[in-house]
């Protein structure tokens, strides 16, 4: 269990712990609430035989560490489920059906789970590429005017919601200057160019406002890194300031950029509502937001389960990313 191996594996099965402990608390805050669970699920307009066909899939007559029981037996080994005619087998992982569709929420969230990854890891490429790059000449420049319009540039995009950055980015390239079409999701497999060009305007939208963060952050890093004893003894010798900069200072202020960029994709995943509303885009996000005004339990609670395992996995990698880039970090 030392060295680098036994760090990450102390890594994964902290994860699996987590991911353990968040399926307990979504399950009891999601179920275990006062009211009629079974009428909240089913809806207002559901006839008493269909609320009682709802109550004995969640089988709310168990205690509530059985039903969590059958839930985790379901993500593990499949479940079978009344659909009130015929028995269908939901296999695993299984996180139910939906009340509204009859549909297995599992393959749900599959069939829109492309669409936010595709936008998410576009537009990280992006944010990371600008705001990265942006940080690292704003601390170069320091005390000079590029840095105080980069700056300037950085704040207003921290502060600008990302549907107005979206809508202008629309009204200016797809209407006045027609250079794009106005985006419709095309699948990668269908058509990869089709697929890229129709989301170029909802990764810049994204990426965009999170480069701003990532320009902040870097440059504090830079500058902290640039203070450091050993980067002085480099320049000391003559070493390049490109070299410097690019090799060594960077490497010590990639560290928190690696942690922050894990907390952004795995809320991302599920979080940019905004975006896939405002381009039409049926992703995780747009899908949760109608579950949740439906009240679809089963739907909602495995998007929250999803998006919760993306930032765990997400900030797992994100450590021994950050023990990779940073030599100093203690594996413990």
């Amino acid at each position: 269990m030392n060295g680098f191996g036994g760090f990450v594996l102390r890594r994964a099965l902290g994860a699996t712990v987590t991911l353990f402990a968040l399926s307990v608390i979504i399950y009891v805050v999601f179920y275990a609430t006062p009211g009629n669970v079974a009428q909240i699920s089913c809806g207002p307009r559901c006839s008493p035989e269909q609320v009682h066909q709802v109550a004995q899939q969640l089988r709310l007559d168990d205690p509530i560490h059985l039903r969590y029981w059958h839930f985790l037996e379901g993500i593990l080994a499949g479940q079978d489920y009344s659909t009130g005619t015929a028995l269908q087998h939901c296999p695993a992982p299984c996180l139910g059906l939906s009340y509204q569709s009859d549909q297995q929420v599992t393959q749900l969230i599959l069939a829109k789970l492309p669409v936010s990854l595709s936008l998410v890891l576009g537009a990280m490429v992006l944010w990371l590429a600008l705001g990265v790059g942006t940080g690292m000449l704003s601390a170069w420049r320091r005390g000079r005017l590029t840095e105080r319009v980069l700056t300037a540039v950085t704040l207003a995009g921290t502060a600008t919601p990302v549907f107005v950055i979206g809508l202008v980015l629309m009204i200016v390239v797809c209407g006045q200057l027609e250079l794009l079409p106005f985006p419709q999701y095309v699948a990668f497999g269908d058509d990869p160019e089709q697929w890229a060009w129709n989301l170029l305007l909802p990764w810049l939208s994204l990426a965009l406002i999170e480069a701003a963060t990532f320009a902040r952050l870097t440059r504090a890093s830079m500058l902290e890194a640039l203070a450091e004893d050993h980067i002085r003894t480099f320049r000391a010798y003559g070493v390049p300031e490109r070299s410097v900069i690019g090799r060594h200072a960077l490497r010590s202020a990639l560290a928190p950029v690696i942690a922050l960029n894990a907390n952004t994709f795995g809320s991302a995943v599920g979080g940019a509502v905004l975006t896939e509303t405002l381009f039409g885009l049926p992703g995780i996000g747009q899908e949760l937001v109608h579950a949740v005004a439906v009240v679809d339990l089963p739907v909602v609670v495995g998007m929250v389960l999803v998006i919760g395992f993306f930032v765990v996995i997400a900030n797992a990698v994100a450590d021994v990313l950050f023990a990779v880039a940073d030599r100093r970090v203690v594996l413990t």
